[in-house]
């Protein structure tokens, strides 16, 4: 692991490093956020489409409660880069949008394995290097959608959920179905395993509380690209216990994350007990 620069913020550092990964089999990025009194409570925030690990690390204003808390944050990339890594002209696939998911197609298979990334490799290199003991997860939109999979999946790696203005049902509709086609190939039954809704559905409802934030001037929100209703209908099927909120006049960007931001991390200290 690589240290490209280090920051004093609320007490704590911020730090930007660089790493081998094995699963993406190129050089992927992160940020670390570490209070000045660590719990041993980490979050992996999971970022949208477009975005790399600097987006949330400027622009959320989550470091003053997490200070409080005594959170850890951990921010990686969205997709693997470089210059030999495949990409798209579109937004919602290649660099920028790895959906976190493992891809089974050509040309993506190779480096676009970000599934794995996330629920094992990045979090056993956050546990060697910054001594956390129990992680959460929590996204906004693509990183929404990954939150919400990757959390019904890896019980034993998470212990704590939320999601602002997440994907949450990409294999019917929005944001998702033409990047699950190319990365998994024409199977539907194959994108059922990367769709919060369809997945809830197949599980006992046995995770603590999901919450979930909304806006409801999100242009994608309106657009029928994010359906957390449907997300939120899965739950109540199978008993799961989950809170949305919707806000009216907020839109889907970093100044609606921002104004919510301290509620998600009070409620991922509470469940990990930090």
């Amino acid at each position: 692991m690589e240290t490209l620069s280090k920051h004093e913020v609320f007490g704590g550092t911020l730090g930007y490093y660089r790493h081998a990964s094995t699963s993406t089999q190129c050089a992927m990025r992160f940020t670390v956020f570490v209070p000045p009194k660590p719990t041993g409570a980490g979050l992996i925030f999971l970022s949208g489409l477009t975005c790399t690990e600097e987006n949330f690390t400027t622009k959320a204003g989550a470091y003053r409660v997490a200070a409080e808390l005594g959170l850890t944050i951990v921010v990686p990339d969205t997709s693997p880069r470089g210059d030999d890594v495949p990409d798209d002209e579109s937004i919602s696939l290649g660099k920028g949008a790895g959906f976190y998911l493992n891809a089974t197609q050509e040309p993506w298979k190779k480096n676009y394995q970000m599934e794995s990334y996330v629920a094992q490799e990045l979090p056993a290199l956050i546990e060697k290097e910054f001594a956390v003991k129990k992680f959460g997860l929590f996204g906004h939109s693509m990183g929404g959608h990954g939150t919400l999979t990757i959390g019904v999946k890896y019980k034993d790696r998470f212990h704590s959920f939320s999601a602002l203005a997440p994907v949450c049902n990409p294999s019917v509709g929005g944001w998702g179905a033409a990047a699950l086609e190319a990365y998994l190939g024409h199977d539907t039954g194959q994108w059922a395993q990367h769709d919060a809704t369809q997945l809830m559905k197949t599980t006992k409802g046995d995770l603590p509380l999901i919450l979930i934030d909304q806006g409801l001037a999100d242009g994608a929100y309106k657009e029928g690209r994010l359906n957390p209703e449907a997300f939120v209908a899965a739950c109540e099927q199978v008993g799961q216990p989950v809170k949305l909120r919707t806000h009216e006049g907020y839109d889907h960007g970093y100044f609606f994350i921002q104004t919510f931001i301290d509620d998600h991390l009070r409620h991922h200290a509470q469940q990990l007990g930090a």
